[in-house]
């Protein structure tokens, strides 16, 4: 079969398409006939090492996968040959076949396309943890969306929507904050892109603050970091919960007396790390988003799709930040 390697560490240019051997499944797994990828910012990350997790090379990126059981490993109860399937491996997605653990399997609802499934898990799985889980968002509360036309963010628009929030979407473009718009946010704002001085962070401050129609946002959900952190950091509310979602601006610092001035709570969110260690927990959030799918509450946009020899083109355009909604990798067997 066909998969798109990480044989050396690099950039998207380094990944090379080879035939590898095909997966069989072993106890407990399932081999999946991958129909398309969805391209998240770690796989940005993962190849050239800079991510949590270091597969050992050769391997695929590629974190979330939709398509069809192909064959079923010995004790696998509840899933069968033919089903339509989600599967989020982590690494090793952008491949023809692959075989993965039959109790990290969701079943596709009717009704969804494969483009619409491999988008839809990894970012609302971790926009709705973060929310949900670590935020305690609650209706009527104002929160702040830093990044809100890239995937995640994307996700975090449409969820605060669902979840009664009145939503703040903030990006790097007209374009990007008219598809936050567009999603269901309630107001908008531009940011400058690249650096900012001490009086730029300032003024960004001050127009956070400002766009939230209140004293400020009760919640960041900051997916963006770098410069920007510190502005929507002195921007919020009293007892406000900031979000760490990711860094692709950069790592950010700030004074760690904002925090105590404005009783304001710096959260981390590692989604992976939190459905290994709650697996239950996982399964109700994703039983949540499902229903919301279906009440039309939310809906992935694929504003970009390559095929398979093409992967490393759709791990660039996400790399470049030009990307609105999500990137898919479509796979034809």
């Amino acid at each position: 079969m066909r998969a798109v390697l990480s044989k050396t560490v690099g950039g998207p240019s380094s990944l090379v398409v080879e035939d590898i051997l095909d997966p069989t499944p072993r106890a407990g797994e399932v081999v999946i006939e991958v129909k398309a990828v969805g391209i998240n910012f770690p796989d940005t990350l993962i190849i050239e090492d800079r991510y949590q997790f270091r597969p050992e090379r050769p391997f695929a990126p590629g974190g979330e996968v939709a398509g069809v059981i192909e064959a079923v490993g010995e004790g696998v109860k509840g899933l069968f040959k033919g089903d339509r399937v989600i599967a989020v491996p982590g690494w090793g997605g952008l491949v023809e076949r692959i075989a993965v653990r039959a109790d990290s399997v969701i079943k596709m609802p009717d009704g969804m396309g494969f483009e619409e499934a491999a988008a839809l898990v990894l970012t609302y799985g971790t926009s709705y943890y973060a929310l949900k889980d670590r935020a305690g968002l609650k209706a009527g509360e104002a929160l702040l969306v830093l990044g809100a036309a890239g995937g995640v963010g994307a996700a975090a628009v449409e969820l605060g929507k669902a979840m009664g929030a009145h939503v703040i979407a903030a990006a790097s473009t007209n374009d990007k904050v008219q598809f936050a718009l567009e999603l269901g946010a309630d107001n908008g704002l531009i940011y400058p892109s690249g650096a900012m001085d001490k009086q730029a962070q300032k003024e960004l401050s001050g127009e956070l603050k400002l766009a939230s129609g209140r004293d400020g946002p009760d919640v960041v959900f900051d997916g963006v970091g770098g410069d920007y952190a510190e502005p929507a950091l002195r921007a919020m509310d009293w007892c406000g919960r900031y979000l760490v979602i990711g860094f692709p601006a950069g790592i950010p610092s700030f004074p760690l007396n904002l925090t105590l001035l404005k009783s304001v709570s710096v959260v981390g969110v590692f989604w992976g790390a939190a459905v290994a260690r709650d697996p239950a927990g996982h399964k109700a959030n994703m039983a949540d988003l499902m229903q919301m799918w279906a009440d039309r509450k939310i809906k992935p946009r694929v504003s970009r799709t390559f095929p398979l020899e093409r992967a490393h083109e759709a791990i660039q355009a996400l790399s470049d930040r030009t990307v609105m909604g999500k990137v898919v990798v479509t796979v034809e067997s």
